[in-house]
């Protein structure tokens, strides 16, 4: 029989083993000590411990690899906000004028709905993946101005009721903050933004509308031009509601230190945000070390968003390094995100429980 010190490490230890089983950080012989026969608990889940932070957690997918019954698995039990990849975006959704295809688009949020998901979609205005018949001639702004409207309203309309939000306009500016040379910006100039926030919101009055771009989670010129554009908008009583940080990280470039001062100021405008599609890339091969530091990234960018009231929540794009888009962009590089390909989890995933719990 052990002694009353022993007794009393005993009953510390199975405490500590409940918290923890609790918190899910810990599985194995520890959890199943304090699982009764028949009745096991279940395994806290990233959307599960965000909730606990009024957020969510999310994954980007897409439609090919959702014939990968093991990569499902995973995505409808980790997350409670999907975001498509691909199957929104204008040269899926309207690949020839005035007709329009849902199919993509339709099979994600399907899948979403019936695993009680939410769906931020992706993305209604961007200069890239636009199909041919509309980057193939010239345009009147009168012309594109209808077929901008026809092409939002009709989109936002079909996934009304549907969706959470809208990416509404992606990637608007250049790096040093000056509007990127687009179809929409060279034809209409930079109110096209503001036209195509209230057109969504005529389409949808209940979907929350974000701007969403690339290398603005630091404070910078980039970040500075969208919120003096933001501000602008907020002034005019235009409808936008959030600011969406891409956030593609890469460990070779440095982390954003002024991540969370940055989130912070778009929340004083009254705006919510939202780290909307984040990966950490390394260049390959990875190491222990670049996995570590890596892991130090996803955590720290999780607390920064958990520090500021108004960030919302948190969508990696996509989980899996099987299905990972870095290496086909960024030849040599990769290991870009919390599970590798073959579905494990790497310390980048428990480093974002741990920030979580």
């Amino acid at each position: 029989m052990p002694s009353t010190a022993a007794r009393t490490r005993l009953r510390l230890a199975g405490a500590l083993a409940a918290v923890l089983v609790a918190a899910g950080i810990v599985s194995g012989p520890a959890a199943q000590a304090h699982e009764r026969p028949g009745h096991a608990t279940p395994r806290t889940t990233l959307a599960d411990l965000a909730q606990r932070h009024g957020r969510y957690f999310g994954s980007a997918t897409d439609n090919p690899e959702l014939t990968d019954a093991a990569y499902t698995k995973i995505l409808g039990r980790e997350f409670d906000m999907i975001t498509p990849g691909n199957g929104m975006k204008w040269y899926a959704t309207e690949p020839q004028q005035g007709v329009f295809d849902w199919t993509a688009g339709d099979e994600i949020v399907d899948l979403a709905r019936g695993h009680h998901q939410r769906v931020r979609a992706h993305t209604l205005v961007w200069h890239s993946q636009l199909p041919d018949w509309l980057t193939g001639r010239e345009w009147t702004a009168d012309e594109l101005r209808a077929v901008l409207k026809k092409h939002i309203q009709t989109e936002v309309r079909h996934y009304r009721g549907k969706v959470y939000s809208w990416d509404v306009v992606n990637e608007a500016f250049n790096e040093d903050g000056t509007y990127r040379d687009t179809v929409f910006y060279r034809t209409l100039g930079p109110g096209y933004i503001a036209d195509a926030l209230r057109w969504a919101h005529e389409a949808d009055p209940r979907a929350k509308l974000y701007l969403n771009d690339y290398n603005i989670e630091a404070v910078g010129p980039k970040s500075d031009a969208y919120y003096a554009l933001a501000k602008e908008l907020k002034a005019r009583h235009v409808p936008l509601d959030g600011i969406g940080l891409q956030a593609h990280l890469a460990l070779q470039y440095g982390y954003p230190t002024t991540l969370q001062d940055n989130l912070r100021r778009f929340a004083r405008l009254g705006l919510d945000t939202a780290l909307t599609e984040v990966d950490v890339r390394m260049l390959l091969p990875a190491t222990d070390e670049k996995l570590a530091q890596q892991a130090d990234w996803y955590r720290d960018l999780t607390a920064a968003c958990l520090a500021v009231r108004r960030c919302v929540g948190v969508t990696i794009w996509d989980f899996t390094d099987k299905y990972s888009w870095i290496p086909a962009v960024f030849p040599g590089e990769g290991a870009a995100l919390p599970w590798d390909e073959q579905l494990a989890p790497k310390p980048a995933y428990r480093a974002i429980r741990e920030a979580l719990s």
